[in-house]
């Protein structure tokens, strides 16, 4: 069998509070040239929730641009693999100047800002947003087992992997919850931590695959959307910590701020574990 030559490759931990803490993103940094066939094998491969590949930017305002692949198809955006990715990249750029980066994807053009080993991305529009009908609520309620009054809302907060919240009464309530059946949307799981805790509130994420649902470690489109929710109806500080990945093992972080412009940063950590080539 033919093998193509080396690409430069980076496996990065996002989002974690501590040494492999965190999701796991790998990157390819040079996938000019690659089909779409050999990304999507590759994602494959991989076995991790997503795989990303950098390409020249099309457009003039963007630094780079990112195709995101989970096991089974494309994102036009996704939450860790944009903080991995701009951290792959930069780790690539000696002279890069100023911390502000432009990211081109399919979801359109996304802000990043990095400082010190933290990076956090512009929450993107949402493209569904609003209040589930009476019927999907029912069908959250009885897949997360929620008894009577522990289903606080549930809102579309969808910005791409076509998110459904719920809100929950308590992060006890979060940790709880059964995995939920493969046939409700990908959704998200937050209820808040009790005052004065470290963190604010308690988020886990669910995407079906395979015919189950899988839970991601730490996940920030669907932070993303959360804030945009909770900060615009008042249920949540401008400025806040969730903690996401218990329940699976993991402990990570996400760093939520509304700035003056009222524009919503997520952010956390993001270090390159692994680095090396691939052949594709």
């Amino acid at each position: 069998m033919t093998t193509s030559a080396p690409r430069r490759f980076a496996q990065v931990d996002v989002f974690g509070s501590g040494p492999c803490s965190g999701n796991a993103l790998a990157v390819v940094l040079d996938a000019e040239g690659l089909s779409d066939e050999s990304m999507q094998r590759f994602a494959r491969w991989t076995n991790l929730s997503e795989t990303t590949f950098l390409l020249p930017p099309t457009r003039p305002e963007a630094d780079y641009r990112v195709r995101i692949f989970t096991g089974s198809g494309e994102l036009p955006f996704a939450g860790h693999p944009t903080l991995g990715s701009c951290h792959a990249w930069l780790s690539q750029q000696p002279n890069q100047v100023g911390a502000r980066i432009v990211q081109e994807c399919a979801a359109g053009l996304v802000e990043l800002r990095a400082d010190s080993g933290r990076y956090a991305f512009a929450a993107p529009p949402l493209t569904r947003q609003g209040p589930v009908d009476d019927q999907l609520r029912a069908e959250l309620a009885s897949g997360l087992g929620l008894a009577p009054g522990q289903l606080r809302d549930a809102h579309w907060v969808d910005n791409g992997p076509g998110w459904v919240a719920v809100l929950v009464d308590s992060a006890d309530t979060v940790l709880q919850v059964p995995t939920p059946p493969a046939t409700l949307p990908p959704l998200g799981v937050v209820g808040p931590h009790p005052p004065g805790s470290a963190h604010q509130f308690e988020v886990r994420a669910f995407f079906p695959g395979g015919g189950q649902m899988i839970e991601d470690p730490v996940t920030g489109s669907l932070n993303a959307g959360i804030a945009q929710w909770l900060i615009g109806t008042g249920a949540a500080p401008e400025h806040y910590v969730a903690r996401q990945g218990t329940a699976v093992g993991a402990d990570g972080r996400v760093s939520v701020d509304r700035d003056e412009h009222g524009a919503i940063w997520v952010g956390g950590a993001a270090v390159t574990r692994i680095q090396g080539e691939v052949r594709l």
